[in-house]
């Protein structure tokens, strides 16, 4: 089946906004995991845990995990940037991780986790949808 130029403009567009997207998004995570974790480190009475948790970390040690995971996705995402297929599979992993983190810190800020969790399943989305062949077109 023969693509035309204008079927392959369209998809080279859904191409780079997805991967503007997925890389815009993981810099994002990271900042804000980033200084999630450098809140709990300087006033680590910032989160407040409520009792009866099945698991618990030191809000200190939280901190420290949010700090080095923030500044390992927000590398990702600008890894992302580079159109390479490792980059993109590196975005997925870290996002993924993320999104793990995030959920396991929801009793230390529910709302937060929440909506990071949701911004990581939307960055694996954009990140995972475009296909390789696209992508090798975008980016040939």
């Amino acid at each position: 089946m023969a693509t035309t130029t204008a079927d392959s403009t369209a998809s080279s567009g859904w191409v780079s906004g997805l991967a503007v997207f997925a890389g815009c998004m993981l810099i994002m995570i990271g900042l804000f995991q980033f200084f999630e974790g450098l809140a709990a480190i300087i006033n680590d009475e910032f989160y407040v845990v409520g009792p009866h948790y099945t698991y618990n970390i030191d809000v200190t040690a939280w901190g420290w995990i949010h700090l080095i995971w923030g500044a390992v996705v927000c590398v990702a995402g600008f890894a992302v940037f580079s159109g390479h297929l490792w980059a993109r599979i590196i975005g997925i992993l870290v996002a993924l991780g993320s999104a793990v983190t995030q959920f396991l810190y929801i009793p230390y800020y529910p709302l937060w986790a929440v909506l990071l969790v949701a911004l990581n399943v939307a960055c694996i989305w954009a990140l995972a949808t475009y296909k390789r062949q696209d992508a090798a077109d975008y980016y040939a």
